[in-house]
């Protein structure tokens, strides 16, 4: 009986070493990367999603566990880089849970290398932002605002590259 106990603490020790162990090297990971992500309330995210100052904006509404929000991730982020000298700007609004920034989002941007500016919405007044952002808005993700001063148009739906610049084409005429 005491040699059991013996083992079975053995197996213990090993499993909580294992864990911390695990733990320290995504603390690190964490901690090498340099990426940081906002959390933002509505009224906090308004003002991003009504700029009058020249630009052209490509807000994507997504989530980590999103798959159609992940398959086209790519696609802003190339969007994003080859459109940055002609005055347009991608922001991704992150809605993950809060709890899981440091986790599940932030090691989800670093190993897909994501450039683009990401901030995560947390209000928990869905019914309230998801109209105001746009009124026929059903709450489905992916869904992507495209604006600028003089056009205002909401897409609830998947993008392709292809799809995704086309629209933004319209805006930048």
């Amino acid at each position: 009986m005491k040699l059991k106990s013996i083992f079975l603490c053995f197996i213990f020790l090993g499993i909580v070493s294992c864990k911390k162990e695990v733990a320290k090297k995504e603390k690190e990971a964490l901690s090498t990367s340099a990426i940081t992500v906002k959390t933002y309330t509505y009224k906090e995210l308004k003002p991003l999603l009504e700029k009058n100052d020249g630009k052209t904006y490509v807000v994507n509404f997504w989530a980590t566990w999103c798959a159609p929000c992940v398959k086209e991730l790519p696609d802003f982020e190339k969007l994003n880089k080859e459109y940055a000298s002609k005055n347009v700007a991608v922001l991704l609004v992150s809605l993950d849970f809060p709890k899981q920034i440091t986790r599940k989002l932030i090691p989800f941007l670093a190993k897909r290398n994501i450039q683009s500016k990401v901030v995560l919405l947390d209000d928990v007044n869905e019914d309230i932002w998801i109209k105001a952002i746009d009124s026929t808005w059903s709450g489905a993700i992916p869904a992507t605002l495209i604006y600028n001063k003089n056009k205002r148009k909401f897409y609830e739906q998947s993008f392709t590259f292809e799809t995704l610049e086309l629209e933004l084409q319209a805006f930048l005429e």
